[in-house]
């Protein structure tokens, strides 16, 4: 009364055929663990390939900025010694006349030494924006630029490593302070000169 699709017991594979499909489909998967995963995730490159096909650098940035994000955020609120801060009078939207962007509010210049870091930060509430740029000279900086709250609030907007220049807009995404982070690793000084405008209370270096 029915037909039946239902393969014969000779037409399904044998046990030798499935554990042959299985280690096949391992040494598969340990291959691209081995050539891809590794070099562009951990920088990890055993086999060579991965610096062929320009894998390993990818994985030594992410594993750099992941480092230096890490030990920056939980170094000692100790090391931290606040500098002059100045008051913002105005956004950009607000000083702005016709097409002309507004005038720069603050201007902080910070030099690092090799191996050195330094962190500038914004005190601004939820949704303000403020517009900043910022340039080195003598070198180039790895950086981090992030957003820290109440109750450990954290947020990463932007990271790079060998950049000597950045600009844009800034939208806090929580209350709190809001900002740079910046690391030489260089062998010489290297300074670096932030200026910033728009909706926040205080620009201050806190490391």
């Amino acid at each position: 009364m029915y037909n039946s699709d239902l393969p014969t017991r000779a037409e399904l594979p044998s046990s030798k055929q499935l554990l042959r499909s299985t280690v096949i489909a391992m040494i598969v998967a340990t291959v691209l663990l081995v050539t891809v995963v590794l070099p562009s995730e951990y920088g990890i490159d055993p086999t060579r390939i991965g610096s062929v096909l320009g894998l390993t650098r990818m994985g030594e940035i992410k594993t750099a900025l992941a480092a230096e994000a890490e030990r920056d955020r939980t170094a000692d609120v100790s090391r931290r010694v606040p500098e002059p801060t100045a008051r913002a009078t105005t956004s950009p939207a607000q000083a702005a006349t016709g097409t002309e962007q507004a005038p720069w509010t603050d201007e902080m210049t910070v030099t690092l030494k090799p191996g050195e870091g330094a962190e500038v930060k914004l005190e601004m509430t939820k949704g303000a924006t403020a517009r900043y740029e910022w340039s080195t000279a003598g070198g180039a900086v790895n950086h981090d630029t992030h957003g820290e709250g109440a109750n450990k609030a954290f947020i990463s907007y932007k990271k790079g490593a060998q950049v000597e220049r950045d600009a844009g807009e800034l939208t806090a995404a929580f209350d709190g302070s809001h900002g740079w982070f910046w690391r030489n690793r260089s062998s010489q000084d290297v300074t670096v000169t932030i200026k910033a405008a728009g909706e926040y209370r205080s620009m201050k270096r806190v490391v």
